[in-house]
């Protein structure tokens, strides 16, 4: 990478390590309704109005890194196994869900649509992945989970703080189908989404074992081929059931699953009016 393109990333991950992530509007919504009632505030209660938003996610692991104790020989990948060890009194008072995603981009009518399509294609992408590591009765499941839903955090981010290049990206793109998002990203911003996404985990502190799970260079490894078929099949299905790619997806995840491809459509819920040649080469 150029010196130029190198300062550029830098420049944006010193930013992005100081920046207050703002958090989704439901989230908070949900998180003080149970702070109000007693009977419901609980780990778990908490746990399940974390678990689909994936920049309180990263926050709350971010900060159990950060403030870890001494006598800590394990890292936590889990949110209510965080909330155990933090306290959810001390999490409502160190990680409060605050700011809003909405307030942020307030007066970006279009950038928030497409940042809530990326966290939508996340959520997508966690329950596939939760799912398939259920089925190669993988225990630690949750660790997958959180690995699918932040995999495209950097995605999130530069939606919140640089909507405009964002836009620009988006908008070559749609002009040029041939154009890879890689290089888009390279010309607009003087970097790629992947190298920020790397770059961003490690200065964030986040877990070993996330960080591991999330780098799609470990694909070799089962546990992050679920995670990057799970983030695929997303990515492709979001473009509709007959995009081309996903006759290759069905291919992949039904060689993960030992499954034939055909089930794979029917597990993931294929609109069964498309015919997919499965037997042609892609």
């Amino acid at each position: 990478m150029p010196e130029q393109n190198t300062d550029k990333l830098s420049a944006r991950v010193a930013f992005l390590t100081q920046a207050d992530i703002p958090v989704l509007k439901q989230t908070a919504r949900e998180l003080d309704a149970l702070r109000e009632d007693v009977n419901k505030l609980s780990a778990r209660s908490v746990s399940d109005a974390i678990s689909p938003d994936p920049m309180l996610t990263v926050k709350l692991l971010r900060y159990l890194q950060q403030h870890k104790r001494r006598s800590q020989t394990s890292e936590v990948v889990q949110i209510e196994q965080a909330l155990l060890m933090l306290g959810v009194e001390a999490f409502y008072n160190k990680v409060p869900p605050a700011p809003l995603v909405q307030d942020a981009l307030q007066g970006q009518t279009e950038a928030l649509i497409q940042l809530l399509h990326v966290v939508h294609r996340s959520h997508r992408a966690a329950e596939y992945a939760r799912d398939w590591a259920i089925r190669l009765t993988d225990l630690h499941f949750e660790e997958i989970r959180i690995a699918a839903l932040l995999h495209d955090l950097s995605e999130m981010v530069m939606w919140i703080y640089a909507p405009a290049d964002m836009l620009k990206i988006r908008a070559m793109q749609k002009q040029d189908k041939a154009l890879r998002s890689k290089a888009a990203q390279e010309q607009v911003l003087g970097f790629n989404l992947l190298d920020l996404q790397r770059q961003l985990v490690k200065e964030w502190s986040l877990p070993q074992l996330l960080l591991t799970l999330m780098d799609d260079e470990n694909a070799n490894k089962p546990r992050v081929r679920n995670v990057v078929l799970a983030v695929n099949l997303a990515r492709h299905s979001a473009n509709g059931w007959d995009d081309a790619a996903l006759p290759d997806d069905y291919k992949d995840i039904g060689e993960l699953l030992r499954l034939p491809p055909e089930q794979v459509m029917l597990m993931v819920g294929a609109d069964a009016g498309i015919i997919c040649d499965l037997s042609k080469p892609h």
